[in-house]
């Protein structure tokens, strides 16, 4: 059985980690979302370390103006990272740094909205 589990280790919470992302990562867009992503097996950064891939989700205060809004967003892309994290890993490295972006204004329907624009994102990436 793969493992869908989304535990702490992997979250994306330090500001060391973020701030090389967005220092150094590559964009990526496919649809409603963004990805901004640095894999370190590939391009190594001196005096930093990670065992394994750490995934992060924002979305825009901007576009979405109610908390629970950005909340339930936030909560779609996680699932869907941890229900198609072999996928993704594939395509992103097993050691990366990466961070989730919803950029559409509109409100996805439902899960099956924002996973089909997780693969299509996963797809995309060469």
């Amino acid at each position: 059985m793969k493992d869908q589990k989304y535990p702490r280790k992997e979250k994306l919470k330090q500001k060391r980690e973020i701030d090389l992302l967005f220092a150094k990562g590559k964009w990526n867009s496919c649809g409603s979302l963004r990805i901004i992503y640095i894999d370190l097996e590939k391009r190594p950064q001196e005096n930093f370390e990670l065992s394994l891939q750490k995934v992060g989700v924002s979305v825009s205060k901007r576009n979405f103006k109610k908390a629970v809004d950005r909340n339930r967003i936030k909560r779609l892309l996680r699932e869907c990272y941890r229900l198609n994290k072999d996928i993704f890993t594939s395509k992103f490295g097993t050691r990366s740094l990466s961070m989730l972006f919803w950029t559409s204004k509109n409100y996805p329907k439902n899960y099956a909205e924002v996973e089909s624009e997780f693969l299509k994102l996963c797809e995309s990436k060469k």
